[in-house]
């Protein structure tokens, strides 16, 4: 027999799922942690989660206007009593006595004589996916002995389940949690998340803003923490309906998740808003195609950043945010891929020297000439070589030494530097920003300022982002 343990007291497990609902439980009892939530407190926040289960199993039609908890719950607890076809059948009581013994602690006579596989204390029994969202299928719960179906699961445990909706972003359809071993990061989003649902869930109706991409979300709760991150950030999208259970995790490693943070606030927040701006298409919102870029391929950022920046050099032009983009997009180089300090160094120098020659010839075509290379490497190369020789006969004002060093030079081309491409980049970002650092304007360059102007227009789902404003 294991040891039976307090079954009023909430523990954090190594379960992601189940943190989630042990810190939104904790919050609904009026707790800063799971830990710290007193088995006085833990009833009462446990009649809570039943009683808005009880008011959504009463609405009956997953249609009707006060129906969207109830809809919601179908992804998490299927063919529960709460969600039940029959009930539309049912009359009010029957409904609410059915709900309640579903979610009623099983008579201590009725425990199993196994320990809890998420936190080893006493089970009160076996439970499958009515009430805990599985993974991808019911293979997921083969690790209770045969012949029983489900997971040996404690009390406290069972109940941060059920907890589990109040710390997601519910859409009706799969919901989207955010998970970190960074505690003091997940108590602070999900104490958030959690006021927010109470009104939701109160009102059966869903937010009536949209969650444009889920990775997004992960962003507006990186902005809105003060503090250091010291751990990742996790997005789970999952459901648990019958329909189709499904589970996608996305990671964010610390890095990343921190520079973000960081760069969203000052003083990096100007550079911010440019690299949110790059990110934006017709379509799109910046902010979106910076969340998957986040989470999917964090190497196109710099990509989006070179294409932002070097958007109008071929009329000449150079944006009035470049340096503060460029700033930012060095420390991501050396905060986020960590690109050992003296390689940044060597193509900042080369940057320098290029950006020194072109301000020599001041001329909106030259520009163009060089920004035409970035995706043709032969040309490029070939390109840097051949104003490599004028620098080096001295025939080019402003330049002192090589254009290039042997050293930059392999860095960019060398076919065993694996990165080369994105020195390649890196190089281009370098040169705009030296540029715009020397006031570099052709007689030659373009009026293009509308244009510009119309780009800045922040999208509105941008401007609720900037604006510190969660979804």
């Amino acid at each position: 027999m294991s040891e039976v343990g307090d079954q009023s007291r909430l523990t954090l497990t190594a379960h992601p799922l189940q943190r989630v609902g042990a810190y939104a439980l904790a919050h609904l009892g009026k707790s800063s942690s799971p830990e710290s939530l007193l088995p006085e407190a833990f009833g009462p926040a446990v009649e809570k989660v039943t009683r808005d289960a009880v008011r959504a199993a009463l609405v009956r039609d997953t249609k009707s206007d006060e129906g969207f908890w109830l809809k919601a719950s179908m992804s998490f607890f299927p063919n529960s009593k709460m969600n039940h076809h029959s009930n539309a059948k049912r009359d009010d009581d029957t409904i609410r006595d059915a709900v309640r013994a579903w979610r009623r602690m099983p008579d201590a006579m009725l425990w199993p004589a196994v320990a809890c596989v998420l936190c080893g204390r006493q089970a009160v029994g076996f439970f499958g996916k009515v009430d805990v969202p599985l993974a991808e299928s019911d293979l997921y719960r083969n690790n209770t002995p045969r012949r029983h179906s489900g997971m040996a699961l404690c009390w406290p445990c069972l109940c941060s389940f059920y907890a589990l909706p109040y710390g997601c972003r519910l859409t009706g359809g799969p919901s989207i949690a955010l998970h970190s071993w960074d505690e003091q990061f997940l108590a602070r989003t999900l104490s958030r998340r959690v006021e927010r649902n109470q009104q939701l869930i109160a009102l059966g109706r869903p937010d009536q803003k949209g969650v444009g991409a889920n990775e997004a979300l992960a962003l507006r709760a990186l902005r809105l923490h003060e503090d250091r991150l010291t751990a990742g950030v996790d997005l789970l999208v999952f459901s648990n309906n019958n329909r189709g259970q499904t589970l996608e995790v996305q990671s964010l490693e610390q890095p990343l998740a921190e520079w973000l943070r960081r760069s969203s606030r000052p003083p990096r927040s100007r550079g911010f808003t440019a690299l949110v701006r790059a990110h934006a298409t017709a379509d799109k919102a910046g902010i979106v195609g910076l969340a998957r870029n986040a989470f999917r391929a964090p190497e196109r950022i710099v990509g989006a950043c070179s294409r932002y920046m070097t958007a109008y050099i071929d009329q000449g032009v150079i944006r009035t945010d470049t340096s503060d983009l460029a700033e930012l997009c060095l420390s991501f180089v050396s905060e986020v891929t960590r690109m050992n300090q003296n390689e940044i160094d060597e193509i900042k120098n080369a940057g320098t020297q290029v950006a020194a020659w072109l301000k020599a010839e001041n001329s909106a075509g030259q520009l163009r000439a060089f920004n035409a290379t970035l995706k043709d490497q032969p040309r490029m190369r070939h390109w840097l070589m051949r104003r490599n020789i004028d620098a080096l006969l001295g025939t080019t004002n402003g330049i002192h030494g090589p254009l290039i060093t042997e050293s930059q030079f392999r860095l960019l081309f060398d076919p065993e530097v694996e990165q080369a491409w994105f020195h390649r980049q890196l190089l281009v970002v370098t040169v705009v920003q030296r540029l715009h650092e020397l006031g570099f304007a052709p007689a030659d360059r373009a009026e293009v300022a509308a244009a510009i102007a119309d780009e800045e227009n922040e999208h509105p789902e941008d401007l609720d982002y900037l604006k510190g404003e969660e979804s």
